[in-house]
């Protein structure tokens, strides 16, 4: 007898169980179809590439670190007061 590897394994499983599925293939392709509405319809509505409008090209990395730091000099500052 051969011996199967763990991905042939996990293959298999999963094959002989979506073969024998009537309702589960429904609900796949429900949780498939919101899963599509998440990340590519709400992604281009909702969430813009904010640093492509705010950094240079090529200058993302120190765009985002002048953040980090201003950030956090501004709540140093505003504990400071307290």
């Amino acid at each position: 007898m051969e011996q199967k590897g763990f991905w042939r394994k996990a293959f298999d499983l999963y094959y002989d169980g979506f073969r024998s599925m009537t309702l589960g293939r429904t609900l796949w392709l429900i949780i498939g179809i919101k899963l599509f509405i998440m990340f590519a319809i709400l992604k281009v509505f909702f969430f813009p590439n904010f640093l492509s409008q705010k950094a240079e090209k090529g200058h993302e990395a120190d765009y985002v670190s002048s953040q980090f730091e201003q950030r956090a000099l501004g709540d140093a500052e505003h504990l400071k007061d307290k």
